[in-house]
């Protein structure tokens, strides 16, 4: 079945770009140009994705992203002019599943888009999945273990959570404060001190060279991110 992609974007020739890239690769599309005509289609159309711009004339894409975490799970890929980390990293925890910066090119595009889909339908898949695999490291849910190169490796209970959380959202960008909440709880503040011991830690025990790391890959001012087997 066709994907199709709502682009909420004001910009006219950024609008008409991504609409002519989406067209050369099979995908259907409908288009706003504000944020209420965005709503609108969001309540009446079946869409399976957004591209949303963050400076709409009338409403601010942080509040839309908002908004649609209240009621759906659908993939939202970000595109802006806003480059600054705090910025991405805001999003991402808003629920955001990527961020794409102007300008880009049609192949970053659809590289994105493909991703997304691809993290959303492993999403729904891994409601009920207790085991995960990438290359030669693997964690069963279950026994509550860890194997590296199919021989149980010890880590600490910290560690577990850690892998467990980056497992389950396998090449999706995961910001430090998501990180922080979930590890050290709500109450803990935005320290990273913390967490980089206990990802260095961590590093040490599943990376071959923890300098250049394989599995989980640093997204500098945002967070980390688990690598996939496609990469």
């Amino acid at each position: 079945m066709t994907q199709r992609i709502l682009v909420v974007e004001d910009d006219v020739q950024i609008r008409k770009f991504i609409c002519y890239c989406l067209e050369n690769n099979d995908y259907e599309y409908l288009t706003a140009a504000n944020g209420q005509d965005a709503f609108r289609k969001i309540a009446n159309e079946n869409i399976d994705l957004i591209l949303l711009d963050l400076g709409l004339p009338d409403i601010d894409g942080v509040d839309i992203i908002r908004k649609l975490r209240e009621f759906s799970e659908m993939p939202i890929i970000v595109v802006s002019a806003r480059d600054k980390d705090k910025e991405k990293a805001d999003v991402l925890d808003l629920g955001a599943d990527d961020y794409l910066t102007k300008p880009f090119s049609a192949t970053e595009l659809i590289a994105r888009i493909k991703v997304a889909f691809r993290h959303y339908y492993r999403f729904r898949q891994m409601q009920v999945q207790t085991f995960y695999r990438v290359k030669d490291l693997s964690i069963d849910l279950d026994k509550h273990l860890v194997y590296l190169h199919n021989q149980e490796l010890h880590v600490t209970p910290m560690e577990y959570q850690l892998l467990t959380m980056f497992f389950k959202n396998i090449g999706k960008v995961l910001t430090t404060h998501t990180i922080i909440e979930e590890i050290y709880g709500k109450g803990y503040g935005n320290d990273t001190q913390a967490l980089r011991a206990l990802m260095a830690g961590l590093r040490r025990k599943i990376e071959k060279n923890p300098a250049t790391p394989e599995y989980i890959l640093t997204e500098i001012g945002v967070g980390y991110r688990m690598k996939e087997d496609t990469e």
